[in-house]
């Protein structure tokens, strides 16, 4: 191995290294600092002298946060659930069945995807009020599928067609129906392709604030995300800083949690289709 090998190697490792602390820095960071108390909480150190658990306890006690990560497991689910269950249907009738105007339907999802939210935010809010799903765990779960249906659909869709046209073929000969061939025939088959998204779907419905904020009121139907952002104190040198970034830890155990335990699945759902052979 010669010196410019070596020094490249190096490099490589060193890059790693860098992209390693730039992305695990933030979450140590949160957990020593949610181990500390008092004025500990305003000094700056990376490793923990003393472990403070009494930040966490204080999270579930002065609020219904074990209510709140509830609400945002059932929010999730629940999005998670109906955004597979219609995307892979609608990635059938868009990647499998010939119509007129499929192209410009495809386009016209992803580009639903692509409006802020706040841009839809009034229109949301009256339909969720005129359905009378305010305040409610429904409410959310409809506003959030939005932005979840979407790419949902698009990356199934884009899956669904890289599948042999013989098995479907085969099914029908059967006497499969489009719905037996979805169930028994593509969805064991695109595997990959529905952890990745219903993971991405989960990690947006978990992390989602806007809506959730806008369409909650009580402390009883709120997610996570507006729980921490309502932890307050008299000043900002008064928030409890210790409590909300205990609660931050909490609520990030989870998704680090998905995707450590379907990793391989992600990765494989991330590259299907790339490569044709």
């Amino acid at each position: 191995m010669n010196i410019k090998e070596i020094l490249l190697k190096v490099g490589f490792y060193a890059l790693v290294v860098v992209v390693v602390l730039y992305a695990v820095f933030p979450f140590y960071y949160a957990i020593i600092s949610s181990l500390k108390s008092g004025s500990q909480l305003f000094e700056i150190t990376y490793l923990p002298r003393h472990f403070e658990w009494s930040n966490y306890a204080s999270v579930f006690i002065e609020q219904p946060f074990a209510r709140n990560i509830f609400n945002s497991i059932l929010v999730a689910f629940s999005v998670v659930v109906l955004s597979l269950l219609m995307g892979v249907t609608g990635a059938y009738a868009l990647g499998r069945v010939q119509f007129r105007g499929r192209g410009l339907l495809l386009f016209t999802i992803l580009g639903v995807s692509m409006f802020p939210q706040v841009a839809v935010l009034s229109g949301m809010f009256e339909l969720i009020r005129g359905f009378g799903l305010y305040n409610s765990m429904t409410g959310l779960t409809l506003s959030y599928m939005i932005f979840t249906l979407p790419f949902t659909v698009w990356v199934l869709t884009t899956f669904m067609r890289d599948l042999p046209k013989e098995l479907e073929e085969a099914a029908i000969m059967d006497g499969a129906n489009p719905w037996q061939i979805i169930t028994k025939v593509f969805m064991p088959l695109m595997g990959p392709a529905m952890v990745t998204t219903g993971l991405l779907a989960f990690i947006a419905a978990w992390n989602e604030f806007l809506f959730a904020l806008t369409f909650t009121l009580t402390n009883e139907q709120r997610t996570v995300p507006v729980a921490i952002a309502l932890i307050s104190g008299a000043s900002a040198y008064e928030l409890p800083w210790g409590n909300i970034m205990a609660a931050s830890v909490i609520v990030t155990i989870p998704v680090v949690g998905l995707v450590l335990i379907f990793q391989r699945r992600i990765v494989s759902g991330l590259t299907a289709g790339a490569v044709k052979g």
